[in-house]
């Protein structure tokens, strides 16, 4: 057997070498995407009680890489440093499918040669809060996979906890299904976590961020709830795209100019502007649904530059619920919508397995489009990383192809499907 195999070389089944490649990050080159992401030969991680080697076969992209990359908001190489960590590098990736291809000790849920979907967090399921009954995503030892742990899907081999592993949907092809289920859970919780406030037929929801993976997710799950999604967008182009996903409307946002921080409230003009600015939004949300309602949802991620809006236009009794702020982190609010009209601002992070297990359903039976629309190679991890950072990317969701082979691309870099871990294994 031999130390080191190529990418796409199979070694036997369940056997495991000493050597992998890796796309990694180090503390010596932070900065873009394109220049700190390199493809380096590391060790095989070795495989713990209740863990899971897989032989990757696609994996997703998503903002985790982009913020290891920067070393911002966290430096996660140091923190893990500090806590007893031995490697000096980082390896991303927080989704991706392939191959189960080694297990550890009271692992009986998955075996080796199992074809499964990963999922995006850990815990300790020994932890007391979550042997108390806590969601685990509410453990203090929840910990976000290949972002604030090492050894994700960015490599020949992924290192993930047994519960992580849910069973590949055979209608989807690899890059399909190493994609979307980062950003799919993450909405399913949004939207369907937090009670009452779950979408329900007939509600309007706003999504912010319509054409990215989030957004799409987000507008299929609302739209499949039986709720009124409405989209808010940068051109026309991503705009269709929300459409063909189901939106009720779109709101191009580039066609108002009130974005970012509130202004003081004794700040007359500015608050005047502001006002102007946010209640001719609110009216967009009016003609797109033909009557005078507001969104009992606000789905949010962008934080910033849009959350006084969503505050604003979210119905009386409703919810914003946000799992991000890629616009910044500063959250402004005029407390007097909050608690005068009794609205409920919810913190929410991707998804338990039950959240998880349930969006991989709906693939499986062909409910959910991953919205794949970018796949690469491996030698593409750092562009598709810099194409997410400069919000240059396609509307949907990337991956690329680490294992599996490269021949369904096209030169566009655009896919449709893969083969199947059977065929691989016949021809290996």
């Amino acid at each position: 057997m031999k130390t080191l195999y190529e990418l796409g070389e199979m070694p036997p089944l369940g056997r495991v070498p000493e050597k992998m490649y890796a796309s990694t990050v180090r503390q010596d080159r932070f900065g873009t995407p394109a220049s700190a992401i390199r493809t380096e030969v590391v060790d095989v991680p070795p495989v713990g009680r209740g863990q899971v080697l897989v032989y990757v076969m696609a994996a997703g992209i998503n903002y985790n890489g982009v913020w290891t990359s920067l070393g911002e908001p966290i430096d996660v190489i140091a923190i893990r440093r500090r806590q007893g960590a031995t490697e000096d590098f980082h390896i991303g990736g927080s989704e991706g499918a392939g191959v189960v291809w080694a297990v550890g000790p009271g692992v009986e849920q998955v075996k080796v040669g199992d074809e499964v979907t990963l999922s995006s967090c850990q815990w300790d399921e020994t932890a007391r809060d979550v042997r108390l009954g806590a969601d685990p995503m509410t453990s203090a030892t929840q910990r976000a996979w290949g972002y604030e742990t090492n050894y994700g899907s960015l490599a020949q081999f992924a290192l993930v906890d047994e519960y992580q592993c849910h069973p590949k949907p055979p209608r989807m092809s690899w890059e399909e299904a190493g994609c979307f289920i980062a950003t799919a859970a993450t909405a399913y919780r949004q939207l369907c976590g937090w009670e009452p406030h779950t979408v329900r037929i007939g509600d309007p929801v706003l999504i912010w961020g319509g054409a990215g993976g989030l957004g799409s997710m987000a507008i299929q799950i609302t739209a499949l709830r039986g709720g009124l999604p409405i989209a808010v967008v940068s051109t026309e182009e991503r705009g269709e795209h929300c459409l063909r996903m189901g939106a009720k409307g779109v709101i191009n946002r580039t066609e108002f100019d009130h974005w970012g921080r509130m202004p003081d409230h004794d700040d007359t003009e500015g608050m005047a502007a502001w006002s102007k600015g946010v209640q001719a939004f609110g009216r967009r949300i009016w003609e797109i649904l033909g009557e005078k309602r507001s969104p009992r949802i606000v789905f949010e991620h962008t934080g910033q530059d849009t959350l006084p809006t969503s505050m604003f236009v979210c119905d009386t009794a409703g919810m914003v619920v946000t799992c991000g702020g890629t616009s910044g982190y500063n959250g402004d609010l005029d407390l007097r919508y909050l608690w005068m009209r009794q609205k409920r601002l919810q913190g929410s992070h991707f998804a338990n397995t039950r959240q998880c297990h349930d969006v991989v359903e709906l693939a499986a039976r062909g409910q959910l489009d991953p919205c794949l629309s970018w796949c690469g190679g491996f030698e593409d991890i750092g562009k598709a990383h810099q194409m997410m950072y400069e919000n240059v990317h396609p509307s949907g969701n990337m991956a690329v192809l680490v294992n599996a082979p490269t021949t369904g691309l096209t030169t566009a870099g655009l896919t449709t499907s893969g083969p199947t871990t059977a065929g691989l294994a016949a021809a290996g």
